[in-house]
């Protein structure tokens, strides 16, 4: 029997000011039962590609008092070591998930304790509100308790900086260094002149902006609508009444915030399954097109009804055509349009077409937001439903690409035309690109490793071929690429076919892979293209879910 463990839960047993969390972890120790101590000690929560996320836990690879109070001190630190400013305060804001209000309230007294103001949003909200008030505040930093569309035992601490986005390196390393030295934290309350709320007044004008932008005089648009159990739903409909679109009805099971999410295991839009009750609700509200934000509004999902009475769900990557359409068609001089390198390739066609400049960045919102500091960032988009549309938001807001997508199908509509008609136009122009990924998961203790072992393997033997498609580059990302910094990652390319990249989720213990075959520009019959290159597609997914086995010998 190993004793370090034993001696790492003693340690932080020491320092948890949680007692049912110090109960649990003597209990583990006194049953001796190491191996569920090695689950919560051996890989410890770590920023990754939004910050802290896990299940609700005692122990370091949890979210629990412990973990936020440590994470709050490295940021009061890193705030110090920086020279921010830390006397502009830090934004808190929360969602609804289990833990949220207590881990809410931890960051609230460390922060007061240590000296910090503290702008605190006066209820559970969305995350892109969070952002918004820090831009709108001029504050230094801005926390936001949520795990987005993680499962509901987990949580998460999404961390922002001056700039109004996410942090990225060094700036995560520095918080986790300090926070792993943390010791005792001196505490204060809300009745600290340090503490201040974040008044209604601001939040109107979020919601000013945003319908002056997407407002239509009176729309008969009809809407499906659901916040998937989260934060979004009142926020979202009045915007939508606001903006012109009264005839919204919404899944009204899954209208009031329940960190249970019932009947969703995974309250993802992107997950199988997750829309079934919104289309359910169109189909008998006869409406024309399904919005659904995940728990924290962050993001976006949408399902479209064709001609022929049938629903068909939009991938995160025919929204982001959809959306990007729009505009490239307003843009300006120096502007800019940005997506990631496991996002779709057409949008890159769209700009240059356009003459507007475009990036690629890494996956992940908080490199989306910095891709080019010198233009303005008019649309950003990754393929995991996540869209910005406004530069009044440094991250992705399912709010006010909600608007954006109605608001579009608004527009085609007056035309005779639907959203699924401008993808039809747009492929024609550019050429069919289908889409598809694998998510492989993991569990703890040994997810993290396998992850790695499973890395290690096709590094060092990546296929020769895909779905009978010969990979004409390999490109190694922990070696940089175009540019960008070193990240963990592979991208098989397949010539003029199209490609494939494979990397570990940066936000739950899962291994992923993004495809994408490419057809030639026809405007005679794009529908019989999609169907020869989904037929590859299809191909290419079977050989990898094979290649990308997880089972690890050890």
């Amino acid at each position: 029997m190993s004793t370090e463990v034993f001696a790492q839960a003693a340690a932080w047993i020491a320092v948890d000011p949680d007692a049912a969390d110090r109960a649990t972890l003597e209990e583990l120790i006194e049953r001796g039962d190491e191996a569920e101590l090695h689950r919560r000690f051996d890989e410890p929560l770590t920023f990754g590609t939004a910050g802290l996320r896990g299940p609700v836990r005692a122990g370091p690879a949890g979210m629990n008092r412990c973990t936020v109070r440590r994470a709050t001190q490295g940021v009061v630190a890193w705030l110090a070591q920086s020279g921010i400013g830390s006397e502009r305060g830090v934004v808190v804001g929360r969602d609804a998930r289990y833990g949220s209000e207590t881990f809410h309230d931890e960051v609230v007294r460390v922060l007061l304790g240590a000296g910090v103001p503290v702008h605190e949003m006066p209820r559970p909200l969305p995350t892109p509100l969070t952002a918004f008030a820090l831009r709108a505040l001029g504050a230094a930093a801005a926390i936001m308790i949520t795990a987005s569309h993680n499962p509901p035992a987990d949580n998460g601490y999404k961390l922002y900086g001056p700039d109004g986005s996410q942090i990225v390196a060094p700036h995560d390393s520095v918080v986790e260094r300090f926070a792993t030295v943390a010791g005792d934290a001196p505490l204060a309350d809300r009745t600290s002149p340090l503490h201040r709320w974040v008044q209604e007044e601001l939040l109107e004008e979020y919601r000013e902006h945003m319908v002056g932008r997407f407002a239509v005089p009176s729309s008969p648009l009809r809407i499906a609508y659901t916040p998937l159990h989260g934060v979004g739903g009142e926020f979202m409909v009045d915007l939508f009444h606001r903006a012109g679109f009264s005839e919204v009805a919404v899944v009204t099971e899954q209208f009031h915030p329940n960190p249970a999410f019932p009947g969703l295991a995974f309250p993802n839009p992107e997950e199988p399954g997750v829309l079934d009750a919104a289309v359910a609700t169109a189909r008998n509200f006869d409406a024309a097109i399904v919005v659904a934000n995940d728990p924290d509004a962050d993001r976006l999902g949408a399902a479209v009804r064709a001609a022929d009475g049938t629903w068909r769900i939009l991938r995160g990557d025919e929204v982001g055509w959809l959306l990007g359409s729009v505009a490239l068609a307003d843009a300006q001089e120096h502007d800019l349009v940005a997506t990631t390198i496991v996002s779709s390739s057409l949008l890159e066609k769209m700009a240059s077409r356009a003459g507007v400049a475009y990036a690629t960045t890494l996956t992940g919102f908080k490199w989306i937001t910095k891709a080019d500091p010198t233009r303005r960032l008019i649309f950003g988009y990754e393929e995991a439903l996540g869209f910005a549309v406004d530069p009044v938001v440094a991250d992705k807001d399912g709010l006010s690409a909600a608007l954006a997508l109605v608001r579009l199908a608004h527009d085609l509509s007056l035309h005779g035309l639907t959203l699924l008609d401008r993808l039809d136009e747009l492929e024609s122009r550019y050429g069919v690109h289908a889409g598809s990924q694998i998510s492989l998961r993991v569990s703890p203790p040994r997810g993290r490793e396998v992850l790695h072992a499973v890395m290690k393997r096709v590094r060092e033997a990546p296929p020769r071929q895909l779905g009978g498609v010969e990979v004409s580059d390999v490109v190694d990302l922990e070696a940089g690429a175009n540019g960008l910094a070193p990240t963990e990652g592979l991208v098989w390319r397949l010539g003029a076919v199209g490609r494939v990249v494979v990397r570990p989720s940066g936000t739950e213990p899962k291994l992923k892979a993004y495809i994408e075959v490419v057809g030639e520009p026809r405007f005679d019959d794009v529908r019989a293209q999609r169907e020869i290159a989904n037929s590859t597609l299809v191909a290419i997914k079977e050989e990898l879910i094979e290649l990308l086995s997880l089972d690890v010998p050890g």
